[in-house]
């Protein structure tokens, strides 16, 4: 048996056992199968290695693409610089990580990206974010994060975006879980009236399908993007690392 999963929590919604698992079905891989390991902190995945002699492939979501990273043996340079690991292959019992997040974000965000998005407002500074970010640098995007709790370089507080903001940084990214699934009549806090026809919203939250984020840009005029191609590009990214010889 070839065992794949996922670690997170909470792991209730998760697209990727639901995706594997189809995926499995239709390629009569029969000795493959996909598990959610919910975990409710970062330590148990020590138990998840151990009970699971099987697992050659994780994923990995909220809250623990960072912390996940002290579990590691060897990193691509992608983690290294974000620090932050979505996808390990186990070889032989070495834990190697990876970073599709990446791919995913930039592939799907460059279907819709025009000339005159240059800056980003990044809103959230954890793992997702430090993926985009880099997605954004290697598209020579300027960025600012912004936080709740704003602390360091280029980060700044959402009371901080103001007319001046939106005008100059025109392209903005939720990577925050603000407005998924239940909680869908929430979104970040951001002055929307601000917003217009030169704005590119992209969530990468995919459930709901249209989150308040969303429907607010919409609204106002702005292009949108949620992130369910995202989504999808990363899975099959990680299908590539674990089938990979390298």
């Amino acid at each position: 048996m070839k065992t794949y999963g996922l670690i997170g929590y909470p792991l209730t919604h998760s697209f990727s056992k639901k995706y594997f698992t189809e995926k499995f079905a239709f390629e009569g891989l029969t000795d493959h199968v996909y598990e959610n390991f919910p975990l409710t902190s970062i330590e148990e995945v020590v138990q998840v290695f151990i009970n699971n002699p099987s697992l050659i492939g994780l994923n990995i979501t909220i809250p623990y693409k960072e912390k996940i990273v002290t579990y590691l043996d060897e990193s691509t340079e992608v983690v290294r610089e974000t620090g932050a690991c979505n996808c390990i292959k186990i070889i032989g019992g070495k834990k190697v990580g990876y970073n599709t997040d990446v791919i995913g974000f930039g592939i799907s965000l460059d279907a819709k990206l025009q000339s005159t998005h240059q800056k980003a407002l990044i809103l959230g500074t954890g793992g997702a974010a430090k993926a985009v970010a880099y997605a954004l640098k290697q598209r020579s995007i300027s960025y600012l994060f912004v936080s709740r709790n704003p602390n360091g370089k280029d980060v700044i507080g959402y009371d901080q975006i103001d007319h001046s903001i939106l005008g100059e940084y025109t392209l903005i990214i939720n990577t925050t879980p603000i407005g998924m699934y239940p909680n869908v009549d929430q979104a970040p806090a951001i002055p929307y009236q601000l917003l217009g026809a030169d704005h590119y919203l992209f969530d990468l939250v995919y459930n709901p399908v249209k989150t308040l984020f969303l429907q607010k840009g919409e609204q106002a005029g702005a292009v949108i993007e949620n992130g369910a191609a995202m989504l999808k590009i990363q899975a099959d990214a990680s299908w590539e690392i674990w089938n990979s010889n390298d």
